[in-house]
């Protein structure tokens, strides 16, 4: 057996940033490790992720097409990250379980179910509820990684340096510290009862095996790790064991070379374990650098021990851009070197920067450049982006060419198609039956999918007019009688039998028992569409892993909590598209960008927060109790997320984008945007601020200018014109003639939104209801409203907010009445009508009451404020005196006199401070008292009549057209404003 003697000296390399990682290294992989006839079959490649795999395979395709190699058996490709990592190492160490006896790793999707489980029964009655609960779990779970990753035993923190500082806490961070170390002392013991270990424990066990194993036998096949970037400890230590192999060596992307010592002192100790604590306040996290030399310090390696990896790719940036890139990121004491830099070092020909208005002219901006760079042949475009958003616009632009994107970082499951009926099913059982779920279900695009599709869809929208409105009851019943009046109830049957075990199961069911149900509810709807894509897949085995280990864990979950615990859940989960999109283009994520290749690499998103993203404190274990253990701090992610941008900046054209504005308001440039301009000064940036392509993206959907449109003034025939008119269309004839001729002539009516506020419309409906039956002596008013409301299926709540006040203003209905004995109310909801000139005038009144001298008071119930008296002179709210005419000319049944009151009974809250119930006044549309606007008493009938009479002059008999807002200050309503386009002519033409 080998002993150490026969392993070499650290082989440890650097591609640099501006030489394209996967092509250099492929460049120098073939030639050192090729052998007739196997090619590179026995080179064995040590990867960081699947990403990075898929796009060796890419470069070594490339490398024989442009080598003009017929055919080559490519190496080996192993994923450090793998779970499964001894199955891909184990057949070349004899299988590694063989004698390790390395336990299985605890199932993530278990652990996090059984996690939350353990923080109920410490907590007890103090544990957080539902979808909390579990979001504490996943926390707690990643913090255990975290610390397992940098092999922190569960011990350490009991030692002196974390229980010097438990005194200096706060009661929460200490309550945390406790209930994780609580957490975390009873799950390993379930673990090893259970005789597994959790995946980051495995995976650093199989490391160190390896190691081990590599050590006393050295393989005699070649092994390289190539592109991996993590400083765990064991990982490390495996590194440093590969890169003493006789033949092997450890690739690392973009370690500065060129760096002066004293700038790479100044980066800090990086996990030096010398001093008090591995990583002190004055260590450079935020430098590309930090963590590649805390892996180095953890590999025991010497940076001028690192070598330049000499064949370079075939695609590379300028040589000079590595040294402006490393003067780029400098720490801040040697940042005083870019006053006198010569120009060698700041030299970034081939960056540019374009700032936009905002993300959506970004996004435009974004697709126009890709669009131009594929004109050119054989040019390979990448844009990287963290923000998903962005990159999705960007996806959607492209799509306007017929060009499609492979978004590789993939879209989250729950805004697939096949999540969101998972979803939309959660939302309906957590609000039974609401209506937005309910319709967007039932229109989904997977529901019925097939022949049967069309008659679903028109009986969905037909019942869909009939749940607009304010919510009805929750729960199937009181959607019945819609359906029924739709004319679907046959379908509406057939849904319901498909909802229903979804509602009947209670408030509260155990997870197993929701995703069964929701499962077979996905499948009743959409039927085998649900699981036929890759989405559905992916949600397929998203519920199968997650009902599985829930049987496993009772996991108790409210209705409520179902939506926001399976969203939270689907989000994790990644869906990428098929292979398919366009070969020459590729959107990435950060990660996902690391080792690609591309000639023109677009960084878009570059502002604070995003790229960067903002450092999250630790929610469980305080940044000093980190620190004590020897755990990087959270700007640790922005040294990574710089170190992303510098790989990119390395290729032969990049452009930076960001905008000044999100959908939040103002944001803050990148600090690594920032640093770009402050070392190249405003006279070299390469800005493109006003260029071309912007201004082209700002004007790729503006339209030719084109004449502003005209206002309305429709003029039909004489035959449509004379029709029936009611009173209260009458007002809207005099006040706006457009909006008259769009509702009863064109009969455009407007309808309510689904789950909409109760309308003013629709308290009077209710009000008057009410008001009708108790008239007629049906019973008392609280009785009448709870019925009225029950036959209307007004939702609880509704019930309970609007009931009160509804009930305070009947109750002074009833009391006014009462008071004055000599009134009787002899007419309630009634219709009337007379002829006039030809024309049939009708209306409803409210009610009638004959007064003690015999004359008439004609009464018009109001839920809101009634006319001014300003309105009445100009007659736009003549309601009252046209219902007093058809009284007058004996239009009502059973009745006859003279009109000499007219009142609006509004059931608005009072204005007086002593009011009895405080809802319900009186007022009047005639001049009395002291009102200064209105038409005297004796005048008020004629006056309504010269109006009638002028209506059916101008428009009924005449021929004036309906012209839009005719009367710009009269009352009215904007349903039809943009059918009359008023935005495009109001104030343009003089009005």
């Amino acid at each position: 057996m080998a002993g150490r003697e026969e392993l070499q000296t650290p082989q440890v390399y650097s591609i640099a940033a501006h030489r394209g990682f996967a092509d250099a290294l492929v460049a120098g992989l073939v030639p050192r490790y090729f052998e007739e006839p196997f090619g590179l079959a026995r080179l064995t490649l040590l990867l960081p992720s699947a990403r990075a795999a898929r796009t060796m395979s890419e470069a070594f395709v490339r490398h024989a097409g442009e080598t003009g190699r017929r055919g080559l058996l490519m190496p080996r490709m192993v994923l450090v990250g793998d779970l499964d990592l001894d199955e891909s190492l184990g057949p070349l160490f004899d299988s590694l379980g063989a004698g390790a006896a390395i336990p299985p790793a605890a199932d993530p999707t278990r652990r996090w179910l059984r996690l939350a489980s353990l923080i109920r029964e410490v907590r007890g009655d103090k544990a957080p509820k539902g979808a909390a609960l579990l979001t504490l779990a996943r926390e707690l779970g990643q913090v255990m990684d975290r610390l397992l990753i940098e092999e922190i035993a569960p011990d350490d923190l009991l030692s002196d340096r974390v229980l010097d500082l438990v005194g200096e806490l706060s009661d929460h961070w200490r309550d945390n510290l406790h209930l994780f170390a609580t957490i975390q002392r009873l799950w390993l013991a379930e673990l090893e009862e259970r005789g597994e270990r959790d995946a980051a424990a495995r995976r650093n066990i199989l490391f160190r095996e390896a190691a081990r194993r590599m050590r006393a036998n050295p393989p005699p096949t070649p092994f390289v790790a190539a592109g991996v970037t993590s400083a765990a400890p064991a990982l490390a230590r495996l590194l440093r064991t590969i890169s003493e192999l006789p033949q092997g060596a450890v690739v690392l992307p973009d370690l500065d070379l060129s760096m002066d010592d004293s700038v790479w002192d100044e980066l800090g100790g990086a996990g030096d374990t010398s001093g008090e604590t591995p990583f002190t306040a004055g260590d450079a996290l935020t430098h590309p650098q930090y963590h590649l030399k805390l892996l180095l310090n953890r590999m025991g390696i010497a940076r001028g021990e690192v070598q330049q990896w000499h064949r370079a790719g075939l695609a590379k940036g300028p040589p000079e851009r590595t040294h402006a890139i490393s003067s780029l990121f400098l720490p801040p004491e040697a940042s005083k070197v870019w006053v006198d830099l010569p120009a060698s070092k700041r030299c970034m020909a081939g960056v540019r920067l374009v700032e936009t208005a905002n993300p959506e002219e970004e996004a435009q901006t974004v697709a126009l450049m890709v669009r131009e760079a594929l004109e050119q042949p054989e040019r390979r475009v990448a844009v990287v982006t963290p923000d998903r958003g962005l990159a999705g616009r960007v996806v959607q632009h492209l799509r306007r060419w017929h060009i499609a994107a492979d978004d590789s970082a993939g879209r989250p499951l729950g805004e697939t198609a096949a999540g969101r009926v998972l979803l939309l099913l959660a939302e309906i059982a957590a609000e039974p039956a609401a209506p937005v779920p309910l319709i967007a279900l039932l229109q989904h695009p997977l529901v019925a999918a097939g022949e049967s599709r069309a008659a679903w869809l028109r009986a969905a929208r037909m019942f869909d007019l009939q749940l607009r409105g304010p919510r009805k009851q929750p729960g199937l019943a009181p959607l019945r009688p819609l359906a029924a009046k739709a004319g679907v109830e046959k379908w509406w049957q057939g849904v319901g039998d498909r909802l229903s075990p979804l509602l009947d199961t209670g408030e509260t069911a155990d997870l197993a028992a929701w995703l069964d149900r929701l499962a077979a509810a996905g499948e009743a709807f959409c039927g085998d569409a649900l699981w036929a894509r890759e989405d559905g897949r992916a949600l397929s085995a998203f519920v199968e892993d997650l009902r599985l280990h829930a049987r496993q864990v009772p996991t108790p979950l409210d209705a409520d909590d179902l939506p926001r615990v399976l969203r939270d859940a689907m989000d994790r989960v990644a869906v990428r598209p098929p292979y398919g999109g366009h070969p020459r283009v590729a959107i990435y994520g950060l990660l996902e960008a690391r080792m690609t290749r591309a000639d023109l690499v677009i960084c878009s998103g570059l502002n604070e927060g995003t790229w960067p993203p903002r450092p999250a404190t630790d929610p469980l274990l305080a940044p000093g109790v980190l620190r004590a253990l020897g755990v990087p701090g959270a700007d640790f992610r922005i040294g990574l997320a710089a170190h992303d941008l510098a790989g990119a900046l390395g290729a032969p054209d990049v452009v930076l984008t960001r905008s000044r504005r999100d959908l939040a308001g103002p944001v803050i440039a990148s600090r690594f945007l920032l640093r770009v301009r402050a070392l190249l000064g405003e006279d070299l940036v390469q800005r493109h601020e006003d260029s071309d392509i912007v201004a082209l993206a700002r004007a790729i959907d503006d339209p030719p200018p084109v004449h502003h449109a005209p206002r309305p003034q429709p003029c039909p025939p004489a035959d449509l014109r004379r029709k029936p008119i009611s009173v209260t269309a009458l007002d809207r004839l005099r006040s706006d003639p457009y909006q008259y001729y769009a509702s009863k002539l064109l009969r455009l009516n407007d309808l309510d939104g689904i789950d909409a506020e109760p309308t003013p419309a629709w308290q009077g409906e209710l009000a008057h209801a009410i008001l009708e039956d108790w008239h007629k002596g049906e019973g008392e008013l609280a009785e009448l409203a709870e019925r009225h409301m029950r036959a209307m299926s007004a939702h609880p709540l509704m019930r309970v907010l609007w009931r009160p006040r509804l009930l305070a203003a009947l109750q002074w209905v009833a009391q006014e009445i009462e008071a004055d004995p000599e009134r009787k109310p002899v007419l309630f909801e009634k219709w009337g009508q007379i002829e006039h000139r030809g024309v049939t005038i009708g209306g409803k009144a409210d009610r009638i009451d004959r007064l003690a001298d015999g004359t008439l008071a004609i009464v018009d119930y109001k839920t809101g404020q009634p006319p001014s008296g300003a309105q009445v002179e100009e007659g736009y709210a003549l309601q009252l005196g046209t219902i007093g005419l058809i009284a007058q000319a004996g239009g009502f049944a059973d009745i006859s006199g003279d009109p000499v009151k007219f009142e609006y009974w509004s059931l608005a809250k009072a204005k007086a401070k002593d009011h009895p119930t405080g809802f319900g006044y009186v007022s009047t549309p005639v001049l009395e008292g002291r009102k200064r606007t209105g038409i005297p008493p004796e005048e008020f009938l004629p006056a309504a009549r010269d109006y009638l009479d002028d209506a059916l002059d101008r428009w009924i008999l005449g021929d004036e057209p309906f012209t839009a807002r005719l009367n710009p200050d009269a009352p009215g309503y904007d349903t039809y404003d943009q059918l009359m386009r008023l935005a495009e002519w109001q104030g343009r033409d003089g009005s």
